[in-house]
């Protein structure tokens, strides 16, 4: 017997949790000022993320997803890819949809279940939040067709969970990508943890990036935290994407530090040490020791950013809470082109109710 091939995933990381740098950094990185911007806009996630959890609690806007502990991997996204690229996320992105342009107002409207905010002003050809699970990927080798059809140098970028890759979509969409060399990049995000499921009994494979390899494409595991690797592998597999070579699969390594949703009780199946542990090698931290002790950062710019960051996030809340209420026909008028009958009745019926809550229904007259 003999073989007929073989297989690696490489992992790449630059700084360690500490901020320390393990590895000479890439061009862009050894600019601090790029950092610097990288920085802002992770501080800038974080919080709107607590603002967010907060609208939650206090009944302003529902169900939310948290993407603490996740900034690394949105902006390393974000600031990769180009205006006209398209992107197709999963509920845990909503830093990289801010760094492309959709206002946080419009995130507040999507959270408190109005679907016009899921019609944000820029970027218009990214597709809204996909809440199914892996359903996106499929999309996504739908759009890079399109982009590879009309010979546009433009990528499809499919952000996914851990979780995600256990499921069909997720299998069909990389092997139709790779079978069809699409200008496409998935980007995994391995948090540990499908809800309640820990990745250790999500799947056998060593890493999930590996999973690339039965779609003959390329396959790369990242440090999740280290927000250089992803902006670096990202740009490789965008401008690989770009130049007609086809697809990648990045793995990027991270901890949900959050629950699941503000629906969601994580203490119940999590230790408190595991995410205690988790918390030394989170993304912002990491960044900031390292831009201290490269002279580009210090306690006055961390206060004056902390400030404006706020001060942004309460003006997009102020704005979202100024926002009159859809009205009660919007749930039928984007159906269809023509509305079926039976439908007609039922927006008939609910203006009516809405109206006055006196008189016969017409769907029963």
């Amino acid at each position: 017997m003999s073989a007929i091939a073989r297989f690696e995933i490489h992992h790449s990381q630059f700084l360690d949790e500490h901020g320390k740098i393990v590895q000479p950094l890439p061009e862009f990185a050894r600019d601090p000022q790029n950092l610097v911007a990288l920085y802002r806009a992770m501080v800038l996630m974080r919080a709107y993320d607590t603002k967010a959890i907060a609208l939650q609690r206090t009944g302003q806007i529902g169900t939310y997803a948290s993407l603490l502990g996740q900034e690394a991997i949105n902006a390393g996204i974000g600031s990769a890819m180009a205006k006209d690229d398209v992107f197709l996320m999963t509920y845990r992105e909503n830093g990289v949809q801010i760094m492309r342009g959709v206002a946080m107002r419009e995130l507040f409207l999507y959270w408190s279940g109005d679907e016009r905010g899921s019609d944000f002003a820029v970027p218009r050809r990214d597709l809204p939040i996909c809440i199914t699970i892996a359903a996106h990927a499929t999309h996504a080798v739908g759009v890079a067709y399109a982009m590879k059809l009309k010979r546009e140098p433009r990528v499809a970028v499919c952000a996914l969970g851990d979780g995600a890759t256990s499921k069909g979509d997720f299998y069909e969409a990389i092997n139709a990508a790779g079978t069809w060399q699409l200008p496409a990049v998935f980007v995994v995000t391995n948090n540990q943890w499908a809800i309640s499921v820990p990745r250790a009994m999500q799947s056998a494979a060593q890493t999930l990036a590996q999973k690339a390899i039965a779609a003959g494409i390329e396959g790369v595991q990242v440090d999740g935290n280290d927000v250089i690797a992803v902006r670096h592998a990202m740009q490789q597999a965008l401008d690989k994407a770009r130049a007609g070579g086809g697809p990648t699969l990045i793995e990027a390594l991270s901890y949900r530090l959050s629950d699941h949703t503000t629906a969601d009780d994580a203490t119940r199946y999590r230790s408190a040490d595991e995410v205690t542990e988790a918390w030394k090698r989170e993304p912002v931290l990491r960044l900031r020791n390292h831009l201290t002790a490269c002279g580009a950062w210090d306690k006055a710019q961390e206060e004056a950013l902390v400030k404006a960051c706020n001060e942004q996030v309460q003006a997009a809340v102020q704005a979202y809470l100024a926002t009159p209420p859809p009205t009660v026909e919007q749930m039928f008028d984007h159906l269809y082109a023509t509305l079926p009958a039976a439908l007609q009745r039922q927006r008939a019926q609910a203006l009516g109710d809405f109206r006055s809550l006196s008189g016969p229904s017409p769907i029963n007259s």
